[in-house]
């Protein structure tokens, strides 16, 4: 009897520490986080105390400049949720990546413009044939674009030559010593640099919706970690609400987690709140906009970044999604 009594106890006092532990913390893994516009949100549901809202901790960001490295550092690092570039995880999973697309965060790639110095002789896209259009990597979004530019413009790719500059700010320094005759210059940059330059062309004017940045993660965490991913996506969700109902206050709280000046920040966030691509918003709350990921996805292909068949509709995961915004659009 005393023994069953014991065992009892024990039981109970197992349940109440099960119950009292704090949810463990974990990180997320964001491409670029603290340098461009995709991962803004981020840093509003951290300052804002979304996530802990949601019931999970929150303990760090993993950042890095994009494209594999971060998809690399999310799977080597165990991380439940990461923001990727979809061309990215689309390859990787034709490559044999055990991967699930389960939320659509950035819909356009409104933060771009293309800009010249102010005393230059091109002043129209009309005017870029025969000259140098910069762009950051091989088989990056940078080059991809720089591409659709030149045929917004009636031209062929060979009409323009595209000169790597490695990244945005080197692009930038690039324009000004005349190593190219157009940047593309991205916000939060844009905001920072766009009274030192004379812009030619913004692609939420010349271009369509292009799924810019995907929310992801493999099956192993999908199993383990439904509930952390799903919390993940509507504390972000909250911070672009957030976002758009407080362009101000959202901008000084992301020129604390970027570095930048409040002034620049709230331009940024003004602009990229009040952006629309044939209607589509920049932040989406998640849901996933199928044709604008195919396109971004033909792109890619394009390039050569991603080889034979990829039907994306296959990869996607809708589960985590709220119930509200699981359709696809």
């Amino acid at each position: 009897m005393t023994q069953r009594k014991t065992s009892s106890w024990i039981a109970a006092c197992a349940v109440a520490l099960a119950f009292a532990t704090p949810t463990q913390a974990e990180q997320i893994a964001v491409g670029n986080f603290g340098v461009s516009a995709n991962g803004m949100p981020y840093a509003v549901a951290l300052d804002k105390g979304f996530f802990k809202a949601e019931g999970i901790q929150v303990d760090g960001i993993i950042t890095s400049a994009g494209g594999g490295t971060s998809l690399r550092n999310m799977i080597a690092g165990g991380v439940p949720y990461g923001e990727v570039n979809p061309g990215v995880v689309v390859a990787a999973i034709t490559q044999g990546a055990d991967l699930r697309i389960i939320s659509d965060n950035v819909l356009t790639v409104a933060e771009f413009v293309w800009a010249v110095k102010p005393d230059s002789p091109i002043k129209t896209l009309a005017d870029i044939k025969g000259k140098k259009i910069g762009f950051t990597n091989p088989r990056s979004t940078s080059q991809a674009l720089a591409q659709m530019v030149a045929q917004k413009a009636g031209l062929q790719p060979s009409d323009v030559e595209l000169v790597r500059t490695g990244g945005f700010g080197e692009g930038y320094a690039a324009l000004g010593t005349g190593m190219i005759d157009v940047a593309p210059i991205p916000e939060p940059l844009w905001a920072q640099y766009k009274d030192k330059l004379r812009p030619i062309a913004f692609a939420s004017d010349i271009l369509p919706p292009l799924s810019n940045v995907v929310g992801v993660t493999t099956a192993n965490m999908a199993a383990e970690k439904g509930d952390f991913i799903r919390a993940v996506i509507r504390a972000r969700r909250k911070a672009v609400e957030f976002m758009i109902a407080n362009p101000d206050e959202a901008g000084d709280i992301v020129a604390k987690h970027y570095n930048l000046s409040p002034a620049v920040a709230r331009s940024a966030v003004r602009n990229l709140v009040a952006s629309r691509t044939q209607g589509v918003e920049y932040w989406g709350s998640g849901q996933i906009n199928i044709e604008g990921l195919k396109r971004m996805i033909d792109i890619q292909k394009s390039l050569g970044a991603i080889q034979g068949d990829a039907d994306v509709t296959k990869m996607i995961d809708t589960q985590f999604l709220p119930d509200d915004i699981r359709k696809l659009k």
